[in-house]
């Protein structure tokens, strides 16, 4: 029975270590510095989709600050009273459940979770294809892909009528600028540990 127990906790643990949240979202080093197989996996995404590692960051930065439980404040009745959520967003990634259930379909990764770092920045990595897909917009273009992120591809053409989304457009190009630039002084160290799995 102790044996067992012991398993039990050791697996608690390590679930909690693997889905806290990074001490410092701002820097790309340091996520990777604290949580290496993030590396390994956005590394993975790029090389699929094409979808770059600081534009991958920079929208689950803005989406849910690197928290894998986020979910979208209840609206309140008169302002005080809990009421309903007002989207099925959930997770790194914000994905509401129309769009995760399309993602998997399309992926065929059936088991796939929101809360899961791994799968997320797939979801984006295949959201960032289809957009470039569907509305031209560059991978790389991480202003333009966070319009359609937020709006989703039938409601991009009207962004320019939303000032609210603009705002939170250009803070995530900003936020993938800054990532970039510590990318490029991390990266090398971080390819030289590739044989590492844990």
């Amino acid at each position: 029975m102790a044996p067992k127990i012991n398993f039990l906790i050791l697996i608690f643990f390590l679930l909690i270590g693997c889905s806290s949240i990074p001490m410092n979202t701002a820097n790309s080093c340091l996520i990777f510095d604290e949580r290496y197989l993030w590396y390994k996996h956005t590394k993975k995404v790029e090389q699929k989709w094409g979808t770059p590692i600081y534009v991958q960051l920079a929208i689950i930065k803005m989406e849910s600050d690197f928290d894998w439980l986020a979910k979208p404040p209840r609206q309140k009745i008169f302002k005080v009273i809990p009421f309903k959520r007002p989207s099925s967003s959930f997770g790194y990634s914000q994905a509401v459940k129309g769009t995760w259930e399309q993602y998997k379909k399309e992926t065929g990764n059936k088991l796939a979770t929101r809360a899961r770092f791994k799968d997320s920045v797939d979801f984006i990595g295949w959201y960032t294809n289809k957009t470039e897909s569907i509305l031209k917009v560059s991978k790389k273009d991480a202003f333009k892909q966070y319009l359609a992120y937020h709006e989703g591809w039938g409601n991009y053409k009207y962004y320019k009528k939303n000032k609210k989304v603009i705002g939170l457009a250009q803070k995530v190009e900003k936020q993938s600028n800054i990532y970039r630039k510590q990318l490029l002084k991390c990266q090398n160290s971080l390819n030289k540990k590739k044989y590492i799995i844990f």
